[in-house]
C-alpha cells in the first residue's frame, strides 16, 4: 500500500485514477477544487465504499501553500489538476497559463522540497499539434496550436527542467484523447452522444475530418499506474496511446448509427478551430509504454463506447444538451 495524492481527483480522468487505485488497496488524498458548493466533482458519484477510503483535500492548485500542505506525507503524486478546454483557452488564455504552468511549478516545487519519492505530470497528445509523421512517438516536434496546448508545453518543459536540474523521479504522462463515463460535454464524443440521446433530428459538430488516438479511461488511468510501478519510467515522457486513429465523421456516423440512425450531422460554424489551431490528425505510438512497463489495452472501442452511451443514458440530467459546452 502505497499513499498517493491525485490533484485534479475531482475531474474526470483524476476521479477514474482515484477510484482504481483505492480499489489496488492504497491510501489516496484526493486533491479537488475549493468551491462554495462543497461539490467534489466527479468524486461525489463514486460508491460510498470507495469514497470512505479517501481522503478529500480542497485547494487551488495556483496556490503553493494549498498544494504543499496537500503533498506533506506523500509518497506519490499524480498531477492532473489543469485547464483543458481548447475553446476556452481562446478567450481566457491567462487562466490557462495560471493553472497549467503555475499550478505545475507549484507541485514540482513541494516534491523538491518535501523529497517526494515519486510523481507523474500529465501532459497531452496536443503537445504535438498536426501529425508531422505517425505513428507519433515522444520524439515528436511540439507545435503550440492553442494557448491550451501551449501551457502544456510549459508545464511539461518544467518538469523536465525540474528532472534534470534537480534529479527528481519525474516522468511526464502524454495521453491521447481519453474518453469514457464522467467526462466533460466540451469533448466530441459526449457531445456526439448527448446530443443524440437529446432526440434532436440534427446535431451539430465542427470539422469532421481531424483524426484521433482514443483512449478508454480505464485503460488511461491503468497506464498511470503501470508508469508509477516501474523505475524505468522515470526521466521519460511517455506515450499512452492505442496506435489506432478513427476519424470524426467516421465516429459520429458509428454512434449515430447505435443510438438514431436517422440524425443528420451539421456543420456549426462556432464549433471550427481557427484553420492554423486545428489538429488534423494524431496517431499516437505506444511502443515506449510497452517496453517500460506491462501496460496494454483492456478495451476495445466498442467495448470503451457501449459503457459510454451506457453512462450518458442514465446521467442526461447532468449535461446541458442543447448549448455548445466550450
Amino acid at each position: 500500500m502505497r499513499e498517493i495524492l491525485v490533484t485534479g481527483a475531482d475531474g474526470f480522468i483524476g476521479s477514474h485514477l482515484t477510484e482504481e487505485l483505492v480499489k489496488q488497496g492504497h491510501k489516496v488524498k484526493a486533491f479537488a477544487y475549493y468551491n462554495s458548493f462543497n461539490s467534489w466533482g466527479w468524486l461525489d458519484t463514486l460508491p460510498k465504499d470507495i469514497m470512505n477510503q479517501v481522503e478529500v483535500f480542497t485547494g487551488d492548485i495556483r496556490d503553493p501553500n494549498g498544494v504543499k500542505e496537500a503533498m506533506k506525507g506523500m509518497e506519490e503524486v499524480y498531477h492532473l489538476a489543469a485547464l483543458i478546454a481548447i475553446p476556452f483557452s481562446y478567450h481566457s488564455p491567462d487562466t490557462y497559463v495560471d493553472t497549467n504552468i503555475k499550478g505545475t511549478l507549484n507541485v514540482l516545487q513541494a516534491a523538491r522540497e518535501l523529497e517526494t519519492s515519486r510523481l507523474l505530470i500529465t501532459s497531452t497528445s496536443e503537445v504535438y499539434g498536426t501529425a508531422q509523421y505517425v505513428p507519433i512517438d515522444e520524439k515528436h516536434p511540439y507545435q503550440g496550436q492553442s494557448p491550451y496546448s501551449a501551457t502544456k508545453i510549459g508545464s511539461d518543459r518544467l518538469a523536465e527542467s525540474f528532472y534534470r536540474s534537480f534529479n527528481m523521479p519525474i516522468t511526464i504522462v502524454r495521453p491521447f484523447n481519453t474518453y469514457g463515463p464522467r467526462q466533460s460535454a466540451r469533448a466530441v464524443i459526449p457531445t456526439i452522444i448527448t446530443q443524440l440521446l437529446s432526440g434532436e433530428e440534427e446535431i451539430k459538430l465542427g470539422l469532421l475530418t481531424p483524426t484521433r488516438d482514443f483512449n478508454f479511461v480505464k485503460d488511461t488511468a491503468n497506464g498511470f499506474i503501470e508508469i508509477a510501478k516501474s523505475k524505468n519510467t522515470i526521466g521519460e515522457e511517455i506515450n499512452i496511446a492505442t496506435q489506432h486513429e478513427i476519424s470524426i465523421g467516421q465516429l459520429a456516423e458509428e454512434l449515430i448509427r447505435q443510438i438514431n440512425p436517422k440524425v443528420k450531422i451539421v456543420c456549426d460554424e462556432q464549433r471550427l478551430r481557427p484553420e492554423n489551431s486545428e489538429v488534423n490528425r494524431l496517431l499516437g505510438s505506444n511502443e515506449k509504454i510497452k517496453s517500460l512497463t506491462n501496460w496494454k489495452p483492456k478495451y476495445t472501442f466498442e467495448q470503451g463506447l457501449a459503457e459510454t452511451i451506457k453512462f450518458f443514458k442514465n446521467n442526461l440530467d447532468k449535461y446541458k444538451t442543447d448549448i455548445y459546452n466550450i
